[in-house]
């Protein structure tokens, strides 16, 4: 099998970790770094919670440590929606895993310079270590395939009536990323809203087998605390558990599951109430080239089944 190659760049979070159990489940990726940054919650504690996840599952995997705040912006974070420690009410392990002795930017420089093919991004949180990365070292841009990122939205936010939470955070860090030229796939709320996990199928999880699964279902829960019905929102919001992250790697594994078009998309940055908004022109009124791939549109049984085997994968293993 040709493994695809990755860096993983999050900030656990909740829906992080289930990211990062997908990642692992999958024979055909090629993990070769796992970044943190500070988004969810703070630097110190999505560093923590990925060494902590990290040992639980068993994974012997490089952690660098990130950038500790936005470009330009002061940090807020996402506490009431994730917990005071990022992860629910849920502990995972003490770590045994050790935070690398390069940053995260250095980490991912000198593993794409050394690596024989392209590597695929896959970002979780704000942009923030990966802007970075290009503002300081372009040279690596040629060993970039693709950036698949989770974030922005064509319509509606969850941060503000308009922006998406990651996007939000650091929209300079997006913008830099957006006009790097490098190919970009985007899976913001247009899509993770639609990947949703009803509370009946999160109870067929819990139920599956393992205590890993339980363990799972239990801090995807805690989603269900923090969310409440709107007007505006879809039928049973309020009862339905988003994995946003979750697709930035489905769609590398399955993208079949996926639907989306090629947009130009530019970043608010300074409006006093719409900053972080992701401004997708979909109805192609700016005349530019498009510059991100953006999904609208995911197969949710499929979704639903592919983080379901990734969960019973990884519980099976740890047996």
């Amino acid at each position: 099998m040709n493994k695809i190659p990755v860096i993983l760049d999050c900030d656990p979070g909740i829906d992080d970790t289930m990211m990062l159990t997908l990642a692992f489940a999958r024979p055909e990726l090629d993990i070769r770094l796992v970044t943190t940054e500070a988004g969810n919650v703070s630097q110190d504690k999505t560093t923590y919670n990925a060494l902590s996840f990290l040992t639980f599952i068993k994974q012997d995997v490089e952690v660098a440590r990130g950038l500790d705040a936005p470009m330009f912006r002061t940090l807020e974070v996402a506490e009431e929606i994730h917990g005071e420690g990022g992860l629910g009410n849920v502990k995972w392990a003490e770590p045994t895993l050790q935070t690398s002795e390069r940053s995260a930017v250095n980490a991912m420089r000198e593993t794409l310079l050394a690596s024989d093919e392209p590597v695929i991004i896959v970002a979780t949180g704000p942009l923030t270590n990966v802007a970075a990365l290009l503002l300081a070292h372009p040279e690596v841009k040629p060993k970039i395939k693709m950036i698949s990122w989770m974030g922005g939205s064509a319509v509606g936010g969850n941060m503000s009536t308009t922006a998406e939470f990651n996007a939000y955070v650091d929209p300079h860090a997006v913008e830099l990323v957006f006009r790097s030229g490098l190919p970009i796939v985007m899976s913001g709320l247009d899509v993770t809203h639609k990947a949703y996990i009803t509370l009946d199928e999160m109870e067929r999880l819990s139920k599956s087998g393992t205590s890993f699964a339980e363990k799972v279902a239990e801090m995807m829960k805690f989603y269900t605390f923090t969310q409440s019905q709107t007007p505006f929102h879809a039928p049973n919001f309020e009862n339905q558990i988003r994995v946003h992250d979750v697709c930035a790697v489905a769609y590398l594994v399955a993208p079949e599951l996926f639907q989306g078009g090629d947009f130009f998309v530019e970043v608010e940055l300074e409006g006093r109430l719409t900053a972080g908004s992701t401004i997708v022109d979909y109805v192609g009124k700016t005349g530019k080239a498009p510059n991100v791939k953006v999904l609208h549109t995911v197969n949710r049984e499929g979704f639903i089944e592919l983080f379901f085997n990734a969960v019973d994968t990884i519980g099976k293993q740890l047996a």
